[in-house]
């Protein structure tokens, strides 16, 4: 009987473990701060769902001459946040997206014309928190050279360009989803999609 008792509370407690470490999974892949709002940059970010890359885009006002090295901008999100919008078509709280910024070349082995990605330049993020005044923020880990481990909200001049564009020209919330095709189809089915998109 002492025995079976012994079994039966190993089984318990074996179980106990695995739903507590299941729910740390599912949950666990949001924003980590310290200081109580300094973004602790993801260091497994490439391992996040990878949501699309952009060469050359710039939303300022069209330049005089084409980029001759136009940089790519690879996006990355969350994984548990990509799951909850693939099913509601909006994103939950503690979304966090990864803005990674890469170089581009184009003489090198065998290719003939195109472009590919090369060293990295630098990390950004934002963040749908609502620890945050307005539900977001965003942060700015700085180039490949001076890389920080954590990031401080962008504050004042810094921020109110990211701000105001991210309010008045993005698809479904504070988010660009009209550059990610397969994310586009899923607001459009949900309805979440802001008018003119």
């Amino acid at each position: 009987m002492k025995r079976l008792s012994i079994v039966l509370l190993s089984v318990a407690s074996v179980a106990a473990g695995s739903l507590g470490l299941r729910a740390q999974q599912q949950g666990g892949d949001g924003p980590r701060y310290t200081n109580g709002a300094n973004l602790v940059r993801p260091a497994n970010y490439r391992e996040w769902t990878f949501l699309g890359s952009g060469l050359g885009m710039t939303y300022e006002a069209e330049q005089a001459r084409p980029q001759s090295s136009p940089r790519f901008t690879n996006v990355f999100v969350n994984p548990s946040s990509y799951r909850s919008f693939m099913q509601t078509g909006k994103w939950p709280d503690r979304t966090t997206f990864l803005l990674e910024i890469r170089g581009s070349g184009g003489d090198a082995s065998i290719n003939k014309a195109g472009r590919f990605q090369t060293d990295f330049l630098a990390l950004e993020a934002e963040v749908k928190d609502a620890r945050f005044p307005d539900g977001w923020a965003f942060f700015d880990f700085g180039s490949a050279r001076s890389l920080k481990e954590a990031a401080a909200p962008l504050a004042g001049e810094q921020v109110a360009g990211c701000i105001e564009c991210h309010t008045k020209h993005t698809a479904v919330e504070r988010t660009f989803v009209q550059f990610y095709p397969t994310l586009l189809e899923v607001a459009r089915r949900m309805g979440t999609l802001k008018p003119g998109h």
